[in-house]
């Protein structure tokens, strides 16, 4: 029976990391379909910000009491799994609690944080639920912010409260483990709720805590890739490879550089063949679909926590535009996964479909009601740039379809024509002068 029950856990892991498995590599994929950035500069600097970022969460507590919470979930979750490896060798080997051989007292010290930090795991994640579902703050209330994303976030709230209890529900029945009288600082009190069972009674509410236990970390593994909850993988690598340059630095074409240089220099001849470089000169100015978007924005869009915190902070969207940073985000990643399941479904070739990132999915009202203030930048706590996106699609409808607002394409109509923003003539330019 032991044998049979080591197997069935043998293959119970394989199918939940192979899975796991292919779900990465798929998304690698999608990331992949992006255009090629370079962002292996300066790397001490990068390392620095993952560490205080994405590990010490040092945004996030911009935000007191959701930040404290946060650090507390995100505590339990890196701290407690640890207990996984311990469940993962006696689940393969038949052994029970196989670390208490080795580590002795410190065993009983690791348990008794460990459900010190269940304990507090579970009253953050009720506060969470509660601040979603009671008090409805604003920012999960956004449009966007319905039907799948909604209960995506509350079905996590959930996993984690099942998985806390199971922990602890696992200890308390544990006969052997409350015999030792060592780390069972909370699961001693849960054992007074089960008083009334006998030692084999016990032993199979603690199988069954036990095995529902793993099988719930393992399908909340998986979900990972179908949620928001991807931020918990992704967050490192999004905040290593986030863009370093100050807050409202753009990138340049070099193709356009090359041709304004080539505007102003005098004695350069515009009619003289240049030379081609098939590199400096893309196939479409700015984006309109994901892969015309960078890599790092496609991961940007996966690594999106739909906290709300770009949308709460956005002077656009408080003053009722249409645009929501976060929606920016999930938009993306939307489309992404769309092209995913079309490349999947065609074999490994994208088959042109009549959609686009632009239009059927963000609108130009949209586009256009950003003040590229930078504040969802600043807010976001995994350091992700909704901004990026905004501009890559504002320059593809300026520079591929001439569809600015009109006072936008007024304004460049007066800086190609008069030198200036303003509709005068150049010899009037130094008229200023003479007011004095």
């Amino acid at each position: 029976m032991m044998y049979i029950d080591n197997l069935l856990f043998a293959i119970l892991l394989v199918i939940g990391i192979g899975y796991f498995s292919k779900n990465v590599k798929k998304l690698v994929r999608n990331i992949n379909l992006g255009r090629d950035v370079n962002r292996s500069d300066n790397s001490s600097e990068r390392w620095k910000n993952m560490a205080m970022i994405a590990l010490g969460q040092s945004k996030m507590v911009k935000r007191p009491i959701a930040g404290f919470l946060h650090i507390i979930v995100y505590l339990g979750f890196i701290i407690i799994n640890i207990e996984v490896l311990e469940i993962i060798i006696d689940g393969l080997f038949g052994s029970h609690r196989i670390f208490s051989k080795f580590l002795g007292s410190f065993y009983g010290v690791l348990i008794g944080s460990f459900e010190v930090l269940a304990i507090l795991v579970l009253v953050a994640v009720i506060v969470f639920w509660i601040r979603r579902n009671v008090i409805k703050l604003k920012r999960f209330m956004n449009s966007e912010m319905k039907a799948w994303p909604k209960n995506d976030a509350n079905y996590i709230l959930y996993f984690e409260m099942v998985l806390m209890s199971l922990f602890l529900i696992m200890n308390a029945t544990d006969v052997h483990f409350q015999d030792m009288n060592s780390g069972n600082i909370i699961s001693q009190h849960v054992a007074s709720w089960f008083n009334g069972f006998n030692e084999s009674q016990l032993h199979l509410i603690e199988r069954t805590a036990w095995w529902l236990h793993i099988v719930g970390i393992l399908v909340f593994l998986n979900y990972l890739y179908f949620s928001k909850h991807l931020h918990i993988l992704l967050a490192f690598p999004n905040t290593y490879f986030a863009d370093l340059n100050p807050k409202g630095q753009f990138d340049n074409l070099e193709s356009v550089t090359k041709e304004v240089k080539l505007m102003m220099d005098p004695n350069a001849d515009p009619f003289a063949a240049q030379p081609v470089d098939e590199n400096a000169v893309p196939s479409k100015f700015g984006a309109s679909d994901v892969q015309d978007l960078n890599w790092v924005q496609l991961l940007n869009a996966y690594t999106c926590t739909e906290c709300g915190r770009c949308t709460s902070s956005c002077p656009a969207n408080q003053t009722g535009k249409k645009l929501s940073p976060r929606k920016i985000m999930m938009d993306t990643r939307d489309r992404l996964e769309e092209v995913g399941k079309n490349i999947d479904a065609n074999k490994g070739v994208f088959v042109p479909d009549n959609k686009s990132l632009l239009n059927d999915y963000i609108t130009t009202e949209e586009l256009w009601a950003c003040t590229s203030c930078n504040a969802c930048v600043e807010e976001c706590p995994v350091n992700i740039s909704p901004l990026s996106i905004i501009m890559d699609m504002r320059r593809y409808l300026v520079m591929e379809q001439s569809a600015a607002p009109q006072s936008l394409n007024a304004m460049m109509t007066n800086i190609e024509n008069n030198g200036a923003p303003w509709q005068y003539n150049q010899m009037d330019r130094l008229n200023w002068k003479d007011e004095n």
